[in-house]
């Protein structure tokens, strides 16, 4: 499974018709404090059950806060068969000191 630091997740989401998928697994008063728009939101319990409404097909890049719980959520993708699933190592928090300083960090 991939690690990607904040640069390179935002280079991949930049990518036009060809980007990967943001999979923000946080939960949802997480996401009222802060998000990065464009994300899918399900969060990281919920998985399981609405795992069908992600496409194996495309990459996807699994986040949260810091990268833990979503390294968690990418190990068990990869194990359903999704063959292109990398951890953004950082989460959240990484975004917003790197990339984006507007997003409020908690």
């Amino acid at each position: 499974m991939k690690e990607l630091d904040a640069t390179e997740v935002a280079a991949q989401l930049a990518a036009g018709d060809e980007a990967a998928v943001l999979l923000d697994v946080r939960e949802p008063w997480e996401l009222d404090i802060s998000s990065v728009t464009g994300a899918v939101h399900i969060p990281m319990n919920s998985i399981p059950g609405r795992v069908r409404e992600l496409d194996p097909g495309k990459p996807l890049i699994v986040m949260c806060h810091h990268g833990v719980r979503s390294r968690q959520v990418a190990q068990w993708l990869a194990g359903q068969g999704f063959s292109d699933v990398a951890n953004f190592d950082g989460g959240i928090d990484a975004w917003s000191r790197l990339i984006d300083p507007s997003v409020p960090r908690y």
